[in-house]
């Protein structure tokens, strides 16, 4: 069964090879560019089927050799042989259903990022700017574009609410894992008589939709304009610049007002109401799968809490693979590359048991 599917993608792959010599092709760009996309998403899967054929060609060989020699001591050889080359396959069967799995087709994806201060008052506003500010610095890492759609300051310096647009190479894949419930413990500043707080943040991780994927009808819109408000009476316009649209089948609502131009709040505005409205769409698609197997894999559960950040002891837990590091003040820097690595690899792990 898995190799009747894996001869047929080979075939598959031979025709690309094909295509993307044909001289009509590379005249045009587009159709080479497609073919070129497919052909790339396809060699690493017929590299490893390669090695696959290989090896159990290899194998027959060595038992064919116990089989017919007598020499005891290329008998000794080829069972060592066989063993290895059986452990081999083994290896290499496993990569060949991984690289079989479907893959997630929001990957590719930019994000918008929201995070948002939960129980604690003006200590969880605070922790939401340390994550925010967390997630800057893994964006810097990575190389990735980071730009604020919009944000609510407290006076302290914390965020009531900040949405943010993250492009880059692959960053929904990376960044995934991270929707959920981020829980803090630690003294606040002003606690005097230094009591450990819990207080918690929401992280909501939303692949970017493009216009496509999501119609969106303005007849179903309400778009209300209004004078945005700087923290303290600050940079208050005098213009009505402000922008809150209202979806009116779901109710959800999306207020831009970090631009001083009507024209770009109300872009960024759409740009949010899209992504939400496609992820309610996603989330209905992966309810109807759960149903249907029982079980979900990486579902993300917004009200789940998935990560606990212990300021004096100086760790943090990722509850849904029991991962602790001893590593705070390092990740709150942006190096999370270990928690996202663990988080992939889980995630794998769980699919392919899914697929046996």
């Amino acid at each position: 069964m898995l190799e009747n599917r894996l001869e047929s993608l080979e075939r598959q792959y031979q025709q690309l090879e094909e295509r993307l010599a044909d001289p009509e092709v590379i005249r045009n760009q587009e159709e080479y560019q497609k073919f070129g996309k497919e052909h790339s998403e396809l060699t690493p899967l017929i590299q490893t089927f390669r090695r696959y054929k290989q090896l159990q060609k290899e194998l027959a060989e060595s038992q064919n050799l116990l089989k017919e020699d007598t020499d005891e001591d290329i008998k000794a050889l080829a069972r060592e042989e066989v063993q290895f080359l059986k452990e081999q396959v083994d290896e290499v069967e496993e990569k060949l259903r991984f690289l079989l799995l479907p893959k997630d087709p929001n990957d590719e994806k930019d994000v918008l990022l929201e995070i948002r201060a939960g129980t604690g008052g003006e200590e969880a506003a605070l922790f939401a700017a340390d994550l925010f500010r967390m997630y800057t610095r893994l964006a810097e890492r990575r190389g990735w574009k980071m730009e604020v759609m919009s944000h609510s300051p407290t006076g302290l310096g914390g965020l009531r609410e900040i949405i943010a647009s993250v492009s880059g190479d692959r960053v929904y894949s990376q960044l995934k894992y991270e929707s959920g419930t981020h829980r803090v413990q630690r003294v606040p500043e002003t606690e005097s008589q230094g009591r450990i707080h819990t207080s918690a943040v929401t992280v909501a991780v939303l692949p970017e939709a493009e216009e496509v994927e999501v119609q969106i009808n303005p007849e179903e819109l309400r778009i209300d304009v209004f004078r945005s408000s700087g923290p303290g009476g600050q940079h208050v316009n005098t213009t009505d610049s402000a922008v809150r649209i209202t979806h009116i089948p779901t109710g959800l609502v999306v207020t831009c007002q970090d631009e001083k131009s009507q024209h770009k709040n109300k872009a960024k505005a759409m740009k949010v109401l899209r992504a939400r409205l496609f992820d309610i769409k996603q989330q209905e698609q992966q309810r109807e799968i759960a149903q249907e197997r029982k079980s979900q894999v990486g579902s993300g559960d917004r009200s789940e809490r998935i990560r606990t950040y212990n300021f004096p002891q100086g760790r943090v837990t990722d509850h849904r693979i029991g991962l602790t590091l001893h590593r705070l003040p390092e990740i709150l820097e942006g190096d999370l590359d270990e928690f996202i690595q663990a988080l992939i690899t889980h995630h794998r792990t769980e699919a392919l048991k899914q697929a046996h």
